[in-house]
């Protein structure tokens, strides 16, 4: 598989593309933004209407592996 950073080719990602990148469901991958970026339910509220750059990307596939690793370590 190739690393994320060399297949993300695209200026910008909805939700469920997001989704797909990280190699989740959308409902996970609202769980990440729910644990790490959002502050309240009404933030979360815009997150299916919100466009995600690559960048965005690369910073939830860590905390996705560090949620894993430390899952791992239990």
């Amino acid at each position: 598989m190739l690393p994320l950073v060399s297949r993300l080719s695209k200026g910008q990602y909805s939700e469920k593309e997001a989704a797909e990148e990280l190699g989740v469901s959308v409902d996970e991958f609202r769980s990440l933004i729910r644990s790490h970026i959002v502050e309240t339910d009404e933030d979360l509220n815009n997150v299916p209407v919100a466009s995600f750059q690559p960048s965005d990307l690369l910073v939830l596939k860590f905390l996705t592996r560090a949620s894993v690793d430390s899952t791992a370590q239990d």
